[in-house]
């Protein structure tokens, strides 16, 4: 994939994931950044926590923010996926995501099903 596509597709699949997280949760990441690797995707996401979930951290309930968020990442996945394969022409083999409070972040991490003669899992290279 050429370096300006690439680019292209990694800002098609941030947008996408912001507007997603915006749909479900009622407000997205200020900041979205994605890098897309030979077998993955990986998308890294800044300042995501609502202004109730933010006040709940400092209130020290950030394990049940951090609950609260896995299971909107549960109910996103599909829609998280669809995007990715959209974008990449690819098949999504495994999704995991996991957010953090103190900096608010969140990473979504897809593999990708290994291109045709490509190995199942990374090599030393992608690492």
């Amino acid at each position: 994939m050429e370096q300006t596509h690439r680019g292209a597709i990694s800002a098609e699949i941030s947008t996408a994931t912001v507007r997603l997280l915006a749909e479900y949760t009622g407000r997205g990441p200020t900041k979205a950044h994605t890098v897309i690797n030979k077998n993955s995707v990986l998308v890294l996401l800044a300042d995501t926590l609502t202004k109730g979930e933010q006040s709940l951290a400092r209130m020290g309930m950030s394990d049940h923010v951090l609950e609260t968020r896995k299971r909107y990442q549960h109910a996103m996945r599909d829609d998280l996926i669809a995007a990715v394969e959209q974008h990449t022409g690819r098949r999504v083999i495994a999704f995991m995501s996991d957010n953090h409070i103190e900096p608010d972040m969140a990473a979504e991490v897809f593999a990708l099903e290994p291109l045709q003669g490509d190995g199942a899992g990374p090599s030393d290279s992608d690492v």
